[in-house]
């Protein structure tokens, strides 16, 4: 891949980050990819037909997605290839009971959903994305899901004045949770009270009347468009890279064909931010269920499923901290991290990170035979290490797992930093990952028989 098709790579990523402002929005545009690949879109509550050579997607309430190519292999001696990812990223979202009088200010109340880095939200030209649900007679449920997002600003979280807040260069930038993060969306008016505005608001967007909202799931989100920065623009910055870049790389990896291959799966999931323990969480049983119906819709017995699953691996790719020029004392000093020096494997004794000797090794191999250096990391010992989907995964499933992602700075920021030839890499090493059938990597290091 040449410096140019790096950037474009990076483009793409950085339109599709633009295009996803919330988890929903996400996998509706991860389905748009899809549809246009030739992946046919598979239902839970239906029967299926699957055909070794064809590609195949399913979708569960509308913000986890998998999607997997079934190989020309037979699935119990080449097993999965998975690139798990999550499609939420934290921040706020809006309260059920959300708009009331601030002072002269009609404001809305907010959750805070995740570990963001509040005082990046501050000063931010915010608005809102999500999924709505109106009233249906003609659904099942009586109700229909609807997307929106206010492609322009609509709230904001000003700052006070450094007059009366003389420390807050020394202290930082801080707010109590409950009386200081409702986000202000308009003057009060007359008329009308603020609920009765916010929902006539939200109504007009969904197309719908106020009378049919239901319910809804709103994520604040930022309206700064990515972008590129440095001499060479060597750098991206969007908010969302973790971790909507490694769920656009699984993505961008799928194989045309897996010739002499398993099932390339990728797997992407709500609510990781959150603990993932939920009905379309990677602590669920989304990605169980999908594996055990491909082995039975093959054909496979019992004992030729599980040995699959003996056979398989999964990579938990998810963005990783890189080094911080201002802050070295925060980082393990014998394990540096460099941005555009390729992906990370993640590397945590306490299993914070699923990764394992052989895990570590596999990954290294893929990326030499790709010809990507690779790069380790390791948190330091008197900082808490932070997690993954990988941990959970690899032991609800019996999974080989290795936690890898791209260097970023800012993780958790409404504006966060990558390398922009990192995410190409990483696209590449995955693609190898994915077309590894029953000789290649597996089999040099004594995993696959």
């Amino acid at each position: 891949m040449n410096e140019q098709d790096r950037h474009q790579t990076a483009r793409d990523l950085l339109g599709y980050i633009d295009a996803s402002p919330s988890p929903w929005h996400a996998v509706a545009n991860a389905m748009e990819i899809l549809d246009r690949r030739g992946f046919q879109r598979l239902r839970e509550a239906e029967t299926w037909d699957l055909h070794p050579g064809r590609a195949y997607y399913v979708v569960r309430d509308d913000s986890s997605l998998i999607a997997f190519r079934i190989g020309d292999a037979a699935l119990e001696d080449a097993g999965f290839r998975i690139v798990g990812a999550h499609t939420d990223s934290p921040g706020f979202r809006v309260k059920p009971n959300a708009a009331h009088a601030k002072g002269p200010l009609a404001a809305l109340g907010t959750e805070i959903y995740g570990g963001p880095i509040l005082a990046t939200f501050a000063d931010r030209d915010l608005t809102l994305a999500g999924r709505v649900f109106v009233r249906d007679e003609h659904a099942e449920s009586g109700v229909s899901p609807r997307l929106v997002h206010f492609d322009r600003p609509l709230l904001r979280l000003p700052n006070l004045a450094i007059h009366m807040n003389r420390d807050v260069n020394r202290e930082g930038l801080k707010f109590d949770y409950q009386e200081q993060l409702p986000l202000f969306l308009s003057a009060l008016s007359e008329e009308l009270p603020p609920e009765q505005k916010f929902r006539r608001l939200l109504a007009e967007q969904a197309g719908a009347d106020p009378e049919e909202l239901v319910s809804w799931g709103l994520a604040v989100a930022d309206t700064q468009a990515g972008a590129f920065w440095g001499p060479e623009n060597e750098f991206i910055a969007n908010s969302q890279l973790d971790n909507l870049a490694s769920c656009h790389a699984a993505l961008a990896a799928l194989p045309e064909e897996t010739a002499d291959a398993g099932v390339a799966v990728a797997a992407l999931f709500d609510h990781e931010e959150v603990g993932s323990e939920s009905y379309k969480g990677a602590a669920g049983n989304f990605l169980e269920s999908i594996l055990a119906r491909i082995a039975e819709e093959l054909s496979l017995s019992e004992g030729q499923y599980r040995a699959a699953l003996a056979r398989s691996w999964l990579l938990s790719a998810d963005m990783a901290h890189a080094t911080h020029p201002h802050f070295p004392s925060h980082h393990e000093p014998q394990h540096p991290v460099k941005v555009n020096e390729g992906p990370v494997i993640k590397i945590n004794a306490a299993q914070r990170y699923a990764t394992d000797e052989l895990g570590e090794a596999y990954f290294a191999r893929l990326c030499e035979e790709t010809g990507i250096p690779c790069q380790k990391y390791i948190h330091r010992n008197d900082l808490p290490c932070g997690s993954t989907i990988g941990p959970m995964m690899a032991a609800r499933l019996g999974l080989r797992t290795v936690d890898v992602g791209n260097p970023m700075w800012a993780m958790h920021s409404l504006r966060e930093s990558a390398g922009t030839f990192d995410h190409g890499a990483l696209i590449r090493v995955l693609e190898t990952f994915y077309t590894t059938g029953r000789g290649g990597v597996g089999r040099t290091l004594g995993v696959l028989p």
